[in-house]
């Protein structure tokens, strides 16, 4: 058997640091995720370059920004025939998979390569009965998709050649929007989770962008979100999610008295006193769905904790668990993810590697999800090619990191006014206390349209006086230095990495 280690990449998608127990958060239970923070490291500070799941996976992938692998929106696939950290594992003699959510687009330019073997879910995949594109053919798998995967990955294993390293993705595609938790997990938490202190944000003191997104819980939701019948009927229903839907908002009117929302699975019928009431209604309905779907995947990271164990894998095998981006569950008013503030920004990374970590670590130094590939190569001993921009965290790992390690995160989001969440294009940094916006407010547009030239804005938040981020300082005399230093290392970031600045 190889020294090399091999190495499992687990990847669920919209997975918020907040919904892991092991963060401290206390709004559910994860034993099994937990289990590779107690027995090995987990990290506060992993930011991803892109806070959406196609720019996001290419990162990972190629170990590039996404402006030089040219996937930058969901429309954007990435081109297969360029090299990816599975192309150089797999050179370097080691066995690859990929199972489960690609979301990189399809056919023959777009589909998985360098993997000996790949089962992914076409799109955004199903939660129950899933299609997926086998090694380029489609076929339908019974069963639940959190299940339908990791039993997939599972058979891998097993039929793996054992001379080899080996590089398994299994990329989940829960909790994924529309929230569909399995029939066995439907009744979990039943307790209410704990109102965010900014779910009644106002958005004042902040860029134009905050209060402009149709991100919030208590407009922005469709029936499907919440599990509930939609009714027949026109805009007395609800608006439409956007041009073209057949998918409605619930509505949010001040007089509730007529509003009658019913469960899809139970038919139970609810009915509301108060806009309060309803607000506080499609929050704890959007939580326990979101956090029910969780479930299956902590059942899920223990399945194959325990294979590793059951096949004497664990001591040479490094695990990791991350969510492609982060996600917002309820703070600022807010579902889904994209934008540059903290909980859509910040993704979890739960590692283990009993040879090298150390168990029970926290690290709070700042690693991007570009930064991936390069430490999967540094671990299987490959050069770490040139054109890679990230670099290898294996030594904040190994506990002998050096005073040079570059503590600041590069974000880019190019969606401007995407036309269901109307989130607007910016890019920034954040280190250790501070993070820079800058709302330049142009990019993706639909055909016919045009949004941009709108005022552009910067934002600064004093992450260590101000974690909910409530306050621009940007303008704050008192913060003059900060700004001009934290633009500094803004400009010396797009240079190092290649990127032009708008004017």
């Amino acid at each position: 058997m190889s020294s090399r280690p091999n190495i499992v990449f687990i990847m669920a998608d919209d997975h918020a640091s907040k919904a892991i127990s092991s963060y401290g958060w206390g709004i559910n239970h994860t034993p099994q995720i937990d289990r590779l923070a107690k027995e090995g490291m987990r990290f506060d500070h992993c930011y991803v370059t892109n806070s959406i799941c196609t720019p996001s996976r290419a990162a990972i992938l190629t170990g590039t920004y996404n402006h030089v692998n040219r996937v930058t929106t969901l429309e954007t696939h990435i081109d297969n025939r360029l090299p990816n950290v599975a192309k150089h594992l797999r050179t370097g003699g080691y066995q690859t998979a990929i199972v489960g959510k690609w979301h990189l687009g399809e056919g023959k330019h777009h589909e998985p390569t360098g993997f000996d073997y790949w089962s992914v879910l076409p799109g955004q995949g199903e939660y129950f009965d899933p299609y997926m594109i086998e090694m380029g053919v489609k076929i339908e798998v019974p069963g639940y998709a959190t299940d339908v995967i990791t039993d997939k990955s599972l058979n891998w294993l097993d039929k793996r050649d054992q001379s080899k390293p080996f590089f398994l993705m299994c990329h989940h595609k829960a909790p994924h929007r529309n929230w569909e938790p399995h029939p066995k997990n439907r009744d979990l938490y039943q307790e209410d989770v704990a109102i965010p202190d900014t779910f009644n944000d106002d958005y004042k003191n902040r860029a134009k962008a905050a209060s402009e997104a149709k991100m919030r819980i208590k407009d922005d939701m469709k029936y499907a979100d919440l599990g509930l019948v939609q009714a027949e009927g026109g805009f007395e229903v609800g608006e439409r999610m956007m041009h073209g839907s057949t998918d409605r908002k619930i509505p949010n009117p001040e007089d509730v008295s007529e509003l009658r929302l019913i469960d899809k699975d139970t038919g139970e019928v609810f009915t509301f006193k108060s806009n309060e009431e309803l607000s506080r209604f499609k929050y704890q309905r959007y939580m326990k769905r979101y956090l029910r779907t969780i479930a299956s995947i902590d059942e899920s990271v223990g399945r194959v904790l325990d294979y590793l164990d059951e096949n004497n894998l664990t001591e040479n095998t490094i695990v990791i668990y991350t969510s492609d981006q982060g996600f917002f569950l309820g703070e600022h008013g807010w579902f889904d993810k994209r934008f540059m503030y903290e909980e859509s920004f910040q993704m979890p990374f739960l590692v283990r590697y009993p040879k090298e970590i150390k168990q029970g670590k926290v690290c709070k130094n700042v690693i991007c999800n570009v930064d991936f590939a390069a430490t999967f190569l540094d671990f299987a001993g490959q050069c770490i090619p040139d054109y890679m921009q990230g670099r290898s965290f294996r030594p904040l790992l190994n506990g002998t990191v050096t005073d040079n390690w570059p503590d600041v995160a590069y974000h880019r989001y190019w969606m401007h006014r995407d036309p269901d969440h109307n989130a607007y294009a910016h890019y920034g940094i954040r280190n250790q206390r501070y993070k820079l916006i800058y709302w330049y407010n142009e990019g993706y547009e639909l055909p016919g349209t045009n949004h941009g030239g709108e005022d552009r804005e910067w934002e600064l938040f004093d992450c260590e006086e101000d974690p909910l981020e409530l306050f621009n300082v940007f303008d704050d005399p008192a913060y003059k230095d900060v700004v001009e230093k934290m633009t500094q290392i803004l400009n010396e970031k797009m240079a190092a990495i290649g990127d032009t600045p708008e004017h």
